[in-house]
């Protein structure tokens, strides 16, 4: 027969265990996500297309879940110094590597990187789908794109198109329209983006394919000339613009995106959550139309959609990059 002391020490016996197998529980739990200040790294300067979108996405994210979301810019090493960066952080989702065209073509262009784009990190969500515009000076006799090809094979590496950097979208672009063409002309980098749109305007530069924001206001002007937009179909602030399709040129339709990855070993459970946070912040009408002032649009989807995205860019690019014999100095 059990005794009340008997009883008493099984009762505290009992309840000791159940302390330590609840302990052991919570142990095993992974902290609330987010446990910290969450990092949007951006491998460009301040007020860029991608700077300037994650900075729309940070503010809907601090507002929409309560979580504390920052910029920080790491521009340089054609986007290379921005993915070290995360790399270099622990595998925990709080510091996310805003990837855009640039960061796909890197590998191509620079084969000594440390990482693997495709490998190294986890995708977490496509942001933004925008398309770029070929401007010229209205000094140049091109009305159309097939003109500016007429002129750029009857005068072959005479005419220069710029950019905002090598490696940039309107580097690579250009440069598979040349391949695409089959023309010659001579690519100009700037270090700064407003110095590439300075010398196309004061004719230094004849043409370049560039994102639509800076130069809505030029082309409406008529202190740039637009010859087509990247797009498959016609885009609202330039809708005068015929599309390259219409131009007769549909090889030439370039997607512009950004997305974000986190560094691999991420939580499945803290990709899910990220990935949740920002297709709920993409459908507010708000994000919308910022993003619509940059003539870009909310994409959004599945973590799978942007890897399966990531992996043909990688294979495109490095065709352009190989077949235009880009290399950068080292």
């Amino acid at each position: 027969m059990m005794t009340a002391v008997t009883r008493r020490a099984l009762v505290c016996t009992l309840s000791v265990g159940a302390v330590l197998a609840s302990g052991i529980q919570l142990r095993a739990q992974p902290p609330a996500f987010p446990s910290g200040v969450i990092r949007l790294v951006c491998p460009f300067s301040a007020s860029t297309p991608s700077d300037i979108i994650s900075r729309i996405v940070a503010k809907e994210l601090s507002e929409a879940e309560g979580w504390r979301v920052i910029v920080e810019n790491r521009p340089g090493g054609v986007t290379t110094i921005a993915a070290s960066d995360v790399l270099q952080q622990p595998a925990d989702g709080l510091s996310l590597y805003a990837m855009s065209v640039p960061s796909v073509a890197a590998p191509s262009l620079l084969p000594k990187i440390a990482y693997r784009l495709d490998s190294d990190f986890e995708p977490v969500i496509k942001t933004s789908v925008s398309y770029n515009v070929l401007v010229v000076n209205p000094d140049v006799p091109a009305k159309s794109v097939a003109e500016l090809v007429e002129l750029l094979k009857r005068q072959p590496d005479k005419l220069t198109f710029s950019s905002g950097g090598f490696g940039t979208p309107a580097h690579l672009i250009g440069e598979q329209f040349k391949l695409q063409t089959g023309v010659h002309a001579q690519h100009v980098p700037y270090a700064q983006f407003p110095q590439a749109i300075g010398d196309l305007l004061n004719g230094t530069n004849q043409f370049m394919f560039i994102t639509m924001l800076p130069v809505i206001d030029l082309i409406k002007t008529g202190k740039l000339r637009a010859l087509a937009v990247t797009a498959p179909q016609r885009v609202a602030a330039l809708a005068d613009v015929p599309t390259i399709i219409e131009a007769g040129f549909p090889s030439l339709v370039v997607e512009d995106w950004t997305g974000y990855a986190v560094k691999r070993g991420t939580p499945k459970e803290s990709i899910a959550r990220l990935n949740a946070a920002i297709n709920k912040a993409l459908a507010k009408p708000a994000v919308r139309e910022a993003f619509a002032k940059l003539g870009a649009k909310p994409a959004g989807g599945t973590s799978e959609e942007l890897g399966v995205l990531v992996k043909s860019q990688i294979k495109h690019w490095q065709m352009v990059v190989t077949d235009a014999g880009m290399k950068v100095a080292e």
